[in-house]
């Protein structure tokens, strides 16, 4: 037995190797949503009944049915419900949103127990499911594989703790800094670090970049192939000035695209946490990079270091620049090809 903290008789904090065991299944369930629940988490649930497995669920995406639901819509059989235990990656919820709170369809089933991996981390929210199912005679555990079940939906945490995106800086960079290169030379980074930064545009739920960006490369921002949901595509350009013909405003994607001309860029970043998007891709220009590192918005990097040198006038990271530089914690090196790629989380500065 697993003890997280003291417990009630009604609410354990205690927990089983059957439920680490457990819990890790609703976490591999979980995933089958990954890049199709924005702006939702990804949740995974299980229902076991005598130590059995009965049925799995994940929730697919927002306003679909979540994972508690799926797992009781795919019994073979309601009544295998009664008496039996819910595994949950995270706290279900209580109040109603696009679907009805899964507490009342978990009271109403007939579920024994239910284990949940992490508390949802509104705190309006929080705790409020234990004290629901405890009341109407369910025993609960929380806490099983937390740290796994928050990392599942780091960006979601994230922004139902702040109100803000999760913002990744992300560049391709030659070794004196420059982000332009010469008309006659297409890439700066090799083929291997493209791919890479594909995969990584896939699990994001939006990309920003500045207009300039936009006049000078006329980016798609697509997936190529099509990994998961296009994520939307914010230009930020205060003076409007992007060509009508760009490939953001005429593609098949267009209605993913919007211009944001707001002249500061925290009300930008703020916005976008507002619009309920979690997790935001900067991928240039260097000025838009400098903006984002001035008001410490960037909490994760992703360079990509091609061992080239060219000149030209676009900075990696223009602005005011910051006079004790950024640090990062989790630093990890790996090698794309000829390229170097470096990541990292970024130390936030005490206020």
């Amino acid at each position: 037995m697993v003890t997280a903290c003291s417990s009630s008789r009604k609410c354990s904090l205690s927990f089983s190797e059957l439920d680490l065991y457990w819990m890790r299944k609703a976490l591999r369930e979980a995933k089958n949503g990954k890049g199709k629940t924005a702006p939702n988490p990804m949740v995974g649930a299980l229902i076991v009944g005598n130590n059995d497995l009965l049925s799995l669920g994940y929730h697919h995406a927002a306003g679909a049915p979540h994972a508690e639901m799926e797992a009781l819509n795919n019994l073979r059989n309601p009544r295998e419900a009664h008496g039996a235990t819910l595994y949950v990656t995270l706290e279900p919820c209580s109040t109603t949103g696009r679907t009805p709170p899964c507490t009342e369809a978990i009271i109403q089933a007939g579920i024994a127990r239910v284990v949940y991996g992490c508390e949802d981390p509104n705190p309006l929210h929080r705790g409020v499911a234990a004290q629901i199912l405890r009341e109407a005679g369910i025993e609960v555990s929380r806490g099983v594989l937390s740290k796994e079940c928050e990392k599942l939906n780091i960006y979601w945490n994230h922004r139902m703790r702040t109100g803000l995106p999760w913002v990744i800086g992300k560049c391709g960079r030659s070794l004196d800094g420059r982000l332009s290169s010469h008309p006659k030379q297409r890439w700066i980074t090799s083929e291997r670090s493209r791919q890479h930064a594909m995969r990584l545009r896939s699990q994001v739920e939006a990309i920003l970049l500045g207009g300039a960006t936009v006049r000078i490369d006329n980016p798609h921002l697509t997936l190529r192939p099509p990994l998961a949901l296009q994520p939307w595509r914010f230009i930020w350009s205060p003076s409007g000035n992007i060509p009508p013909d760009a490939h953001v405003l005429t593609d098949e994607y267009h209605h993913r695209t919007k211009i944001l001309r707001e002249p500061s860029f925290p009300k930008v970043i703020a916005y976008l946490g507002a619009l309920g998007i979690s997790s935001v891709l900067i991928e240039g220009g260097g000025y838009t990079l400098g903006e984002a590192f001035d008001h410490h918005l960037i909490d994760e990097v992703f360079f990509y270091q091609a061992p080239i040198l060219q000149g030209g006038a676009v900075l990696a990271i223009a602005g005011q620049g910051i006079p004790w530089g950024v640090e990062l914690d989790n630093v990890s090196y790996r090698q794309l090809g000829d390229d170097l790629l470096i990541s990292g989380l970024v130390k936030k500065p005490l206020r």
